[in-house]
C-alpha cells in the first residue's frame, strides 16, 4: 500500500449489499457478457412491469354508469386516492428499503387486485371510498419499488430506456382499458351494470400479476432466481459506473438529512407536483370526450386513442434522450410544444367544430397519461435516480417526488367545477400555465447539475483511500477484502467522484 494511501476498514452495515459478490472482482467485464446479462435480465424483469390500469377504470366506469349508481363525481374519489396515496408514500418506500423489494410489491398488488374487484360490490360513497383509498395506499410502492429495481440492474442510459419502457404500459393500459369497456357494453346482465363487471375483469387481472410478481419477480441481482452465483456478481459489477451501488437495508439517517437540505431533491419535486396538475384529465378525459356529442360506445373507443399518443411519445421521447447526450432537460422540454399548441386550440376553437376539438384534445392531453404527466416527467424521474447515490438518501427522494406527485393530483380534481362547463376555459389555463412552468424547471436543474460538475472538476485531487471489509472464509478464517468506492453506499454529496448526468 503506498504510504499517501490511508487504510479504512468498514463494516458490512456501512456498504452496499453487493460489495461482497464483487470482492475480487479485478478484470473488466467483458461487453459481450455484459450484454448477455442485460439481455437476460429485461427478460425475466420487464415483462412483469405491466399494471397501471386502476386510475383508468373510475374513467372508463364514469361513462359506464358508476355516477349515476353511486352519486358521486369522479372529482371526489380522484382527490381521495391521491391524498391516500400520499398519507403512505414514506411508509411504502421505507418498507421497501428494509423488506425484500419482490414481495413488498406483490402483496401491494395483491391487495390492490381485490380492492379493483371490491369496487363492483360499492353502492355509496363510503364503499368506493374506501376501496379508492385502499388503492392509492397501495399504489404508493409500486412506481417507488420499479424505480429502485430499475436502478438495482440498470446503468444509468440503459435506466432512461427502461423507465420509460414501463411507463409505456400506461398507454398499453388505458388501450385494453378502453377496449374491455367496449366489450362489457354488450353485457346484459340483471342487477350487474357494464361499470361493474369492468371492475371484476381488471381485478382478475390484476390477482393473476399479483401471484407472477410473488413467484417471478427478484429482490435485487444479488439475490435473482433466474442469474447463477456468477452472473450475479457480474451484474453487480455492471452497474460499477452508476457509483450508486446496489442497496443498503440499513436506514442512515444522515442521507435522510442530506436529502431533505438538497435543493435539487425539491427543485424535482416542484416539476413533479405541477407536472401533474394535468394528470386529472387521466378521469376527465372520457367525459370530455362525450360533452363533444360522442356517443357512449364511441367515447370508450376514442378513449383508446391518448393511450396510442403516450406510448409514441414515451417511446420516442427516452430514445432521442438515450441517443442525444446530456439532452433530458431539452427533450423534456421539447414535449411540451404539442401540448400548448393543443391547449390554445381548444379554447379559441368554435363548440361546433367537432373534429377540431378533438383533436385538440389528445394533443392537449399528450402530456397526461394513466400515471404519470408528460415523457418530461419519465424522464425526471429516472434521471433523479441517475443523480441520487447512497440507498437511504434515495429512498428519501423518491418518496418527495412521489409526494410532490400526489399533491398535484389531488388538488387538480377541485379545479373541473359544473360552471366552467362545457368549454373548461379555467382549468385549461391552469394546465396552460403548468406547461409553461415545467420545461423552465427542468432547464433549471440541468443548469443547477452543470454548476455542481463544474465545481467537482475544479477541486483538487484528493488522497487515495483503501477500502476493506471484513471476510469470513470457507474454512472459517477471517480475512480482509478490498472493495471498490462505488460500493460503500456514499451519496452523491460525500463521494467527490460522482459527476451528475445531464
Amino acid at each position: 500500500m503506498p504510504k499517501d494511501q490511508k487504510h479504512v476498514c468498514l463494516s458490512i452495515e456501512d456498504v452496499d449489499t453487493g460489495a461482497q459478490l464483487v470482492v475480487g472482482f479485478t478484470s473488466p467485464l467483458d461487453p459481450d457478457e455484459a450484454s448477455r446479462i442485460r439481455k437476460k435480465i429485461d427478460r425475466h424483469i420487464m415483462p412483469l412491469m405491466i399494471q397501471f390500469m386502476d386510475k383508468t377504470t373510475l374513467g372508463y366506469a364514469s361513462i359506464l354508469g358508476i355516477q349515476h349508481a353511486t352519486n358521486l363525481t369522479t372529482n371526489e374519489l380522484g382527490t381521495v386516492f391521491y391524498l391516500s396515496y400520499l398519507l403512505f408514500e414514506f411508509p411504502q418506500n421505507l418498507a421497501l428499503q428494509k423488506f425484500p423489494v419482490g414481495i413488498c410489491i406483490s402483496i401491494n398488488i395483491f391487495v390492490w387486485a381485490v380492492a379493483l374487484a371490491c369496487h363492483a360490490a360499492c353502492k355509496s360513497f363510503t364503499g368506493l371510498l374506501v376501496v379508492r383509498m385502499l388503492l392509492g395506499a397501495c399504489e404508493g410502492s409500486i412506481t417507488a419499488g420499479f424505480l429502485i429495481v430499475s436502478s438495482m440492474f440498470y446503468t444509468r442510459t440503459e435506466q432512461t430506456l427502461r423507465v420509460g419502457y414501463w411507463f409505456l404500459m400506461n398507454g398499453a393500459a388505458q388501450i385494453i382499458a378502453g377496449f374491455i369497456s367496449f366489450g362489457v357494453l354488450h353485457i346484459n346482465t340483471k342487477g350487474f351494470e357494464p361499470w361493474q363487471w369492468l371492475m371484476i375483469v381488471t381485478g382478475v387481472m390484476t390477482m393473476i400479476l399479483a401471484i407472477s410478481f410473488w413467484f417471478l419477480f427478484p429482490d435485487s441481482p444479488t439475490n435473482a432466481w433466474f442469474l447463477t452465483h456468477d452472473e450475479r456478481a457480474k451484474a453487480v459489477q455492471r452497474i460499477k459506473e452508476n457509483q450508486t451501488g446496489v442497496e443498503n437495508k440499513h436506514f442512515k439517517m444522515e442521507q435522510m438529512i442530506e436529502a431533505l437540505t438538497d435543493p435539487k431533491t425539491w427543485l424535482f419535486a416542484l416539476f413533479s407536483a405541477l407536472n401533474n396538475v394535468s394528470n386529472s384529465l387521466t378521469n376527465q378525459q372520457s367525459l370530455i370526450i362525450a360533452s363533444f356529442g360522442f356517443s357512449v360506445l364511441q367515447t370508450t373507443l376514442l378513449s383508446c386513442v391518448p393511450g396510442v399518443l403516450e406510448i409514441l411519445t414515451i417511446f420516442t421521447g427516452v430514445q432521442l434522450a438515450a441517443r442525444w447526450p446530456n439532452s433530458r432537460a431539452y427533450v423534456g422540454a421539447m414535449y411540451f410544444v404539442p401540448s400548448w399548441i393543443g391547449i390554445l386550440l381548444l379554447n379559441l376553437l368554435p363548440w361546433s367544430n367537432q373534429a377540431g376539438l378533438l383533436v385538440s384534445q389528445f394533443l392537449g392531453a399528450c402530456d397526461v397519461h394513466a400515471e404519470t404527466s408528460t415523457p418530461g416527467f419519465v424522464l425526471s424521474l429516472s434521471w433523479l435516480n441517475n443523480v441520487t447515490a447512497g440507498h437511504t438518501k434515495r429512498v428519501v427522494t423518491n418518496a418527495i417526488m412521489l409526494s410532490a406527485y400526489c399533491v398535484g393530483n389531488a388538488a387538480s380534481p377541485l379545479m373541473w367545477k359544473d360552471q366552467y362547463k362545457p368549454r373548461n376555459h379555467v382549468p385549461w389555463a391552469v394546465i396552460g400555465a403548468t406547461y409553461v412552468a415545467c420545461p423552465v424547471l427542468l432547464l433549471v436543474i440541468r443548469a443547477v447539475l452543470v454548476r455542481e460538475n463544474r465545481i467537482r472538476d475544479a477541486e483538487p485531487v484528493q488522497a487515495s483511500e483503501e477500502y476493506v471489509i471484513e471476510r469470513i472464509t470457507e474454512d472459517g478464517k477471517r480475512v480482509e477484502a478490498n472493495i471498490d468506492k462505488e460500493f460503500l453506499d456514499l451519496t452523491d454529496r460525500q463521494n467527490r467522484d460522482f459527476r451528475y448526468v445531464l
